[in-house]
């Protein structure tokens, strides 16, 4: 396939559900030609049939590529650098939630969220970088969270990783500026996707049975977590705004979007430490 010049191509990782899904439509329908990565292919089934709706379907194509594995990134990039000859935009989506207490979350599973949240993204932009670099242009547009803004109890793993998401992406806008290499970080608050239930992550009951300490706030936070799904946003919110970050002539660096979110950052800026402490810590009594 021999795109032309003037279309642009979009790489986003992490496409069989939720805002991966959607943003890989939504960049289609821009104009974009996308390349909708995913680890499993078996899961492309849901992307393809709204492909097929909003008849972007040509408009796209679906690659195997888990962030966790080297060589099956090297394999992806390689394929759309020999297909299309570059890579104009890279979305960083592909991310799991690990939850639960740091007492009772494995090593092993702390590796794991950090090797698919932060050392994932890592790897995807040092494969793509040298293209955006040689063209002189490109947009790297990091999917991270409210929870990479604001610590919260039994997520410290997600929160932790988002975090480490947050600060590597600040130095690297200024380290890839220079090359006319736009780095963005998207910060969606809590929206209707499945991140908390894929793959039955969401906080680790595996390790913490009746017996655990940790369990009457578990079930708290739980609780709060359900009654508060009612008022979550739309997920197409979320992938308009990357479309629209990775279109506008100069876009800024962080987007934060959701509902309370500008509250929620007002509050962290403006109450003391005591009183924010006080108010989450009233979601385990």
């Amino acid at each position: 396939m021999n795109l032309e010049k003037k279309r642009k191509v979009a790489l986003v990782t992490g496409t069989s559900s939720g805002f991966g899904l959607l943003i890989s439509i939504e960049l289609a329908k821009a104009g974009f030609y996308v390349y909708a990565t995913m680890r499993d292919l078996a899961q492309k089934e849901s992307l393809l049939q709204l492909a097929r709706k909003e008849k972007v379907e040509d408009s796209l194509e679906i690659l195997q590529l888990d962030v966790t594995q080297p060589s099956s990134i090297q394999q992806a990039v390689n394929h759309i650098i020999d297909s299309s000859g570059r890579v104009n935009v890279l979305v960083n989506n592909a991310g799991y939630a690990q939850a639960g207490f740091v007492e009772e979350i494995s090593l092993d599973e702390w590796q794991k969220q950090f090797d698919t949240n932060f050392f994932g993204m890592v790897s995807m932009i040092r494969e793509v970088v040298p293209f955006m670099r040689e063209a002189r242009s490109g947009r790297i547009i990091n999917m991270s969270s409210i929870s990479g803004l604001m610590g919260f109890p039994a997520l410290t793993p997600y929160v932790s990783s988002k975090f480490a998401l947050e600060g590597f992406s600040e130095s690297l806008r200024f380290e890839l500026a220079p090359f006319g290499i736009h780095v963005i970080l998207v910060e969606p608050g809590s929206y209707q996707t499945n991140i908390w239930t894929k793959g039955k992550r969401m906080a680790g009951h595996h390790n913490q049975g009746k017996d655990s300490p940790y369990r009457p706030f578990l079930d708290k936070i739980e609780q709060y977590i359900k009654d508060s799904e009612k008022s979550h946003g739309d997920p197409m919110e979320v992938a308009r705004k990357v479309v629209q970050v990775a279109t506008r002539p100069n876009p800024g660096f962080r987007y934060p979007i959701g509902k309370g979110i500008g509250l929620l950052l007002l509050s962290k800026n403006i109450l003391p430490w005591r009183l924010r402490e006080k108010i989450l810590l009233s979601i385990l009594k």
